[in-house]
């Protein structure tokens, strides 16, 4: 399912409440430095992409929307970086986020900015100062060991590393909140499970060491394209987030 226009939206989001969505990613193509097994965007190709959204073009078709729904008596709850990839690849990723903080404040001023982000893009300054000005900079953790997050998440990078990532997210000092995705089954004939004991307490001592604002933890809700997948219960999730709260760490649950 890819994003056809760079605002979509308003949707009913699980974790966020009415999100209206921003797609910095072209409209016909998957652009991301992740090849998630899970991603309701589908696999990465290897077709030549067409430019990213300008930072002309998403201001002005905010701005649209914003009067719109301002004027229905109806502003989102969260304005939401997602879209077809990863939003921080954008080279004007800071100077776009300050441009939705002003268009905000001048015509939706309860919502909020978020931004779903893999978290790759933290050695870059500009990332980190704009993921620092938002709401709500949510970043994605789904292991505490590479070879797991290899086989979930398909980093193109050759030197990711998990470490190195949590290390940069704990640099935000508290605001910054974690975001996991649980689920078992198989790929390209490997298991793979991160609810296992060993898998939970590796991820649950890296969540204590960053210590975020708040942890999200959700399963599969659509389609993926690897298609041997499977969602966790409920409860699963539950006794997952217990062992976060206990850390006193706010932690919710979306199954």
């Amino acid at each position: 399912m890819l994003f056809d226009k760079v605002i979509f939206g308003p949707i009913r989001s699980r974790r966020l409440g009415l999100s209206l969505g921003v797609n910095l990613l072209p409209p016909t193509s998957k652009v991301c430095n992740f090849n998630c097994i899970y991603c309701e965007c589908g696999w990465n190709t290897n077709d030549r992409k067409p430019p990213l959204n300008s930072r002309e073009e998403v201001a002005e078709a905010l701005r649209a929307k914003l009067c719109e729904m301002a004027a229905e008596g109806e502003c989102p709850d969260v304005i939401t970086f997602a879209g077809n990839g990863e939003p921080t690849i954008h080279p004007d990723f800071e100077a776009i986020i300050e441009d939705t903080l002003a268009l905000r404040d001048e015509l939706c001023p309860s919502a909020r900015v978020s931004v779903l982000s893999n978290a790759t893009m933290l050695h870059r300054q500009s990332v980190c100062r704009a993921l620092a000005k938002v709401d709500n900079n949510i970043l994605k953790l789904d292991s505490a060991f590479d070879a797991t997050a290899r086989l979930m998440n398909g980093p193109q990078q050759p030197d990711y590393s998990v470490a190195k990532v949590a290390e940069r997210i704990a640099s935000f000092e508290g605001k910054a909140i974690v975001q996991t995705m649980f689920l078992r089954g198989t790929i390209n004939g490997e298991t793979i499970d991160n609810t296992t004991p060993r898998e939970v307490d590796a991820w649950v001592e890296m969540v204590a060491r960053i210590r975020p604002r708040q942890v999200m933890i959700y399963t599969i809700d659509r389609a993926t394209p690897a298609p041997d997948l499977h969602k966790i219960s409920r409860e699963e999730m539950q006794t997952i987030a217990a062992r976060i709260e206990a850390l006193g760490i706010p932690c919710s649950v979306s199954a």
